[in-house]
């Protein structure tokens, strides 16, 4: 088979692997018809994650069940499902808690496990408990509902994360801060939440606002530091907002949504830290909380997909780019480049 393959800084190839084989009673293998590019996964591209060279890559992918070991009682063979960017035993403490991101069975593909979603195909452990049916009698969706899918694999319900983390409630006035994929989609979600108002903070590139401002948000600024802190407050009688989501995981991104949060709400923090360094004399003086992480995303997939199925959300308007599976590196060098806001990859589509 076909797979995406991490060589090195910049480098990424599509090359031939082993097929991927039934290991355990409880194990599916995937063929899969579309994936994303994750901002993520330019921390591999970039060189600046534990990833090693010779890794294959891709967390967020759709398809359909080619094989089913013989414990698998919820799917066969021909069922169409969402496959979550962590797979999950369903059965340990924190499956039961809803925190499947945190299974102490589980894992992240390409790490736990060799297997990623930027490929032909994919076995996927915990089957009954990772996968899931977009429709109970397994048919195949509409190709226009497809991108959406594949967002909610990752950046849709890390999006809903941080607004939930963030504790939106109905009227509230939100900041969002960020304008990639996962910004885009805590956008959608706190909209969906019932937001009264929604300022985003740090659009720089032009497709990405001109994206955020069709979602109808009442500010798109594009400043940072202390100028994006004034313009906040001045939007908000000089409060702050209600809640506060950030999506990029810098130093000075934390700062900022520490900053434009009013007193005695909560930051919803889904962007992957690096290099952050929080005083907590800063949160202090105004009673702010912080809350996030890694989304568990088995958990929040079901409440949206009935929303996607039904209209409500469309989620894959992320992707503004799509490319064969041979086209990956180009894929990745785009992204890279910001050339687009998100890479869908058509793993079945030819040339």
């Amino acid at each position: 088979m076909r797979a995406a393959v991490f060589h090195g800084i910049g480098d990424i190839s599509i090359d031939t692997v082993p097929d991927p084989v039934i290991e355990r009673s409880t194990d599916a293998i995937i063929s899969v018809e579309a994936a994303g590019v994750c901002g993520s996964d330019l921390w591999t591209y970039r060189g600046q994650s534990a990833v090693v060279p010779g890794a294959r890559i891709g967390h967020e992918f759709v398809g359909r069940v080619v094989e089913a070991g013989t414990d698998v009682r919820d799917f066969a063979v021909d069922d169409w499902v969402i496959v979550p960017f962590r797979y999950s035993c369903g059965e340990c403490t924190y499956c039961v808690r809803g925190l499947t991101c945190s299974c102490i069975n589980g894992g992240f593909w390409s790490r736990e496990v060799k297997a990623a979603g930027q490929g032909e195909y994919v076995r996927v452990p915990f089957a009954d408990a990772t996968l899931i049916k977009p429709y109970s009698g397994g048919e195949r969706p509409d190709d226009s509902l497809i991108p959406s899918l594949v967002a909610l694999t990752d950046v849709m319900v890390t999006g809903l994360h941080g607004a939930r983390s963030a504790q939106v409630c109905p009227g509230d006035t939100v900041t969002v801060i960020g304008d990639g994929a996962v910004a885009i989609s805590a956008v959608m979600a706190v909209q969906w939440m019932g937001a009264g108002r929604v300022i985003v903070l740090g659009s720089t590139h032009p497709v990405r606002r001109d994206l955020v401002a069709n979602l109808g948000v009442e500010a798109v600024l594009n400043v940072r530091g202390d100028e994006a802190v004034e313009q906040v407050r001045d939007l908000t009688d000089g409060l702050g907002s209600d809640a506060t989501v950030e999506c990029v995981g810098s130093e000075q991104s934390f700062l900022t949504a520490l900053s434009v949060a009013a007193a005695g709400t909560t930051v919803g923090y889904v962007g992957l830290p690096h290099g952050v360094a929080i005083d907590p004399a800063t949160m202090f003086a105004k009673n702010l909380g912080i809350a996030g992480g890694v989304c568990p995303a088995r958990a929040l997939i079901p409440g949206l997909l009935s929303e996607v199925l039904a209209g409500n959300l469309n989620p894959g308007a992320v992707f503004t780019s799509r490319y064969p599976l041979d086209a990956v590196p180009t894929a990745y060098s785009d992204l890279d480049q910001r050339k687009c806001v998100k890479p869908l990859i058509d793993v079945a589509r030819k040339g």
